[in-house]
């Protein structure tokens, strides 16, 4: 019989994986503690912006014209136990209020609510980003609370997906990372992913820990490179350098590749920041801190890139204050093809402007609503040319496509000042200074 399948949890991560284990032909039952989110998942809608999820979504949830009906959503725990064969779990697990360590609380509770469910032989995987050293707690756990004792198996299954790019990454993820504890968790795990499995998709069995590690390492790689030409950009400016073209240069080289080295006003989002603080402070518990402190340094020229941008707008209206001064802010969510506007670098710079008597104007084209909640103190457009009317100066800090196409001569029409501020090195400095832009980039001081 055809193995069903469960989702805990229907967040990003949730939502997205549930979706695309009824496209992947699987009976799918999703479940959150929030009955809000599962009306709208059963309507068809998603409670973010995702490229291509409402969609899929559309295409298998029970009760929609034309839908194949694979994929249902409830509240109950006792359907999800009776329903499932493999239960994933994809709650939240963010950083503890006022420390680096993350918060396993949500991970735990939905541990708690599944295992007395669990009657039959089943395999419980989990997806969320979680401290090396808790599937092994976990799994004790798990069989010491499931009725059907060790047949109620782990495995740890990370994910990697990149927010505008989550459904393609789940139907055709370029590795599949899978933590097992026996030949049967692997040979589920490969019937569930048998389709990316043909398609190419390499398939990594590990034990727990490695794979607990592998999404943490991943992430800790991907800031680091990130900070390394965020900390070159800094050089440059102080060298007359121009970091664009260094990226370039040192990106031709195999062994760094170019990938990742766009310096600008740093990483946020709900990962990479919250990731590495964690993988720290679970290092130190395990005696191995001093392993990781370089990622203090990667956190911290992160966070200086906010400070550098705020600090360059003051610079543009005259180096004093921002009081009386109107700046125009492109973007607000952490980057494109998201709404998510979760320690996003761009709102950080606009709030500190804000707090230092700047009146700043926000436009973004999927994180407003987001936003607004985040920061209701900021002005907000409906659109660029409104938000940049009248303004002192301009600050291009989220690199939407839509931003790149922006016509300069319209846009200088509006502004007060022909200023362009780019905090992601993506404008075209010619374009806009031959339409009479005083153009600067963070890295390119010459440029």
């Amino acid at each position: 019989m055809a193995l069903r399948i469960t989702v805990i949890g229907t967040g990003y991560l949730g939502a997205t994986h549930a979706a695309a284990m009824a496209e992947l032909g699987f009976e799918v039952l999703g479940l959150d503690v929030v009955p809000e989110k599962i009306e709208m998942l059963s309507a068809g809608r998603v409670p973010m912006y995702e490229p291509g999820l409402e969609e899929i979504l559309r295409k298998h949830v029970a009760g929609l014209e034309g839908s194949t009906g694979r994929l249902r959503f409830t509240t109950s725990w006792e359907e999800i136990g009776a329903f499932g064969d493999v239960h994933f779990v994809c709650v939240n697990t963010p950083q503890k209020h006022g420390e680096y360590a993350c918060d396993m609380s949500y991970v735990d509770s939905a541990f708690e609510s599944l295992a007395p469910q669990l009657t039959r032989p089943a395999l419980v995987v989990g997806k969320s980003t979680v401290p090396v050293g808790s599937a092994a707690r976990l799994s004790a756990r798990l069989a010491e609370l499931a009725p059907a004792g060790t047949d109620a198996e782990l495995a740890w299954n990370p994910e990697f997906l990149r927010e505008g790019f989550a459904v393609k990454d789940t139907l055709h993820p370029d590795r599949i990372v899978v933590g097992v504890g026996s030949e049967r968790a692997e040979k589920l795990l490969r019937e569930v992913y048998a389709g990316p499995i043909a398609e190419g998709s390499p398939f990594v069995v590990t034990d727990f820990p490695t794979a607990e590690l592998v999404k943490t390492s991943a992430n800790s790689f991907l800031a680091t490179k990130i900070s390394f030409i965020n900390a070159m950009a800094e050089v440059c400016e102080a060298a007359d350098g121009d970091v664009v073209k260094l990226a370039e240069a040192i990106g031709h080289d195999e062994r760094i590749g170019k990938k990742f080295l766009r310096a600008g006003i740093g990483f946020g989002g709900g990962c990479l920041p919250k990731d590495i603080r964690a993988f720290m402070a679970r290092a130190g518990e395990l005696g191995a801190d001093q392993a990781l402190t370089f990622l203090r340094e990667v956190d911290s020229i992160n966070m200086r890139r906010r400070g550098h941008m705020v600090e360059l707008a003051r610079e543009a209206v005259g180096g004093g204050s921002f009081l009386g001064t109107r700046v125009a802010v492109l973007g607000a969510t952490f980057k494109p093809d998201s709404d998510d506007v979760r320690d996003s670098p761009a709102l950080n710079v606009a709030g500190q402007i804000h707090l230092q008597g700047g009146q700043v104007t926000v436009f973004d084209p999927k994180g407003m609503d987001n936003a607004r909640q985040l920061f209701p103190t900021l002005g907000y457009a409906d659109t660029a040319l409104d938000a940049v009317r009248g303004a002192d100066v301009v600050l291009h800090l989220t690199e939407w496509s839509e931003f790149r196409e922006l016509d300069p001569a319209a846009l200088g029409e509006a502004v007060g000042r022909r200023i362009m501020l780019d905090g992601r090195n993506a404008l075209d400095p010619v374009v806009w200074r031959e339409a009479g832009w005083t153009y600067r980039a963070m890295g390119r001081p010459k440029a």
